[in-house]
């Protein structure tokens, strides 16, 4: 795993950046220290259970461990901060106003959790496509499945949390 952590770091970095873009301007998080974070999470998994096939099985990893400590840090700063956190602005094709910030993204990842138990395919494209910032054709590549089959199934995972964060949030806006 520390060979292909080597060749995918600065990839992760972007990503990571792109995670980091999203926290208040105060924030403590930094984009090296998520992907040293996600870098021990991945280390502690593939000593456990989970034995890494490949580079897109790495990123796939890495960007739910990524939306891991990214939900992890907006807990801990909900905990010891009521008015910190998260500006979820956008989603591809579904964007949230209203409620705080942290209750924004707490609500997608509650969203995305639950969308999980009905179809876990479903769950994996929005975490490749909103927390790995993967285009079509990568997460197509990633899971090993079609283009069509991502775009059709990112078109139900956009309804399904449109309509879930709907629910929650006072004003949910459709791209």
């Amino acid at each position: 795993m520390e060979d292909l952590f080597g060749v995918v770091y600065d990839e992760l970095r972007v990503l990571a950046r792109r995670q980091i873009a999203r926290l208040n301007p105060g924030q403590t998080l930094s984009p090296t220290a998520l992907v040293h974070e996600a870098y021990v999470k991945l280390a502690d998994r593939s000593r456990s259970d989970e034995r890494l096939r490949d580079e897109q099985h790495f990123r796939a990893l890495a960007a739910r461990v990524m939306r891991q400590v990214i939900i992890d840090y907006v807990r801990r700063r909900s905990a010891h901060k009521r008015d910190a956190g998260i500006r979820v602005e956008t989603m591809p094709d579904v964007a949230i106003r209203g409620g705080g910030p942290d209750e924004d993204l707490l609500a997608v990842d509650q969203a995305l959790s639950e969308l999980e138990r009905l179809d876990e395919r479903q769950a994996r494209i929005v975490e490749l496509r909103f927390f790995a910032g993967l285009d079509v054709d990568e997460v197509a590549a990633t899971l090993g499945i079609s283009d069509r089959t991502v775009k059709r199934e990112w078109q139900k995972a956009r309804a399904y949390l449109y309509d879930a964060l709907r629910h929650v949030s006072h004003d949910v806006d459709r791209f």
